[in-house]
């Protein structure tokens, strides 16, 4: 197995792993979350952003766009289509996936990481999670869609070109 090779299934794995995070938060854990109480819904996605920055996270996390660059590069080549695959995975991962989260997720996630939930008031709690709830999971769900056409292109690269010289 050639570098070129292992390095694209490591960015296969990983952006997979990203993929079916966003997946599970889009339909079952944004939905069980939507069902607590303002003070229970912003305790658990407190606790949940906390706990999520860890090395496991930031390995596929961080691993996938630095992966897609590489196999980007080492597939290199205009006349391929599974360049073009690789590339457009890279793309849609870089800018829907990386960029929405640090752009518009990891903001939402500060701001509701300064809030004393236990010394806030009712209204105050009602408050935070209407600036926090909707926009968050809009977000969420556009992440969702990024890495699953991230994943269909890597996919793709996978099935029908087999070797670089495809």
């Amino acid at each position: 197995m050639k570098l070129q090779e292992i390095t694209l299934a490591a960015a296969v794995i990983t952006s997979a792993l990203i993929s079916g995070l966003f997946f599970a938060y889009t339909f079952s854990v944004n939905l069980g979350l939507h069902k607590l109480d303002d003070k229970g819904y912003l305790m658990a996605m407190q606790n949940i952003n906390r706990e999520i920055l860890n090395p496991v996270f930031y390995i596929c996390f961080l691993g996938a766009p630095l992966l897609l660059i590489a196999s980007s590069v080492m597939y290199f080549d205009l006349s391929s289509p599974k360049f073009y695959l690789i590339a457009a995975a890279c793309a849609s991962y870089i800018i829907g996936v990386f960029i929405i989260t640090a752009a518009k997720n990891v903001p939402l996630n500060n701001q509701l990481d300064t809030l004393d939930i236990a010394g806030t008031t009712s209204d105050a709690l009602q408050r935070m999670r209407l600036l926090i709830e909707q926009p968050w999971v809009f977000w969420n769900n556009l992440r969702t869609v990024f890495s699953f056409l991230t994943l269909v292109f890597l996919i793709v690269s996978l099935i029908f070109f087999k070797s670089k010289d495809q």
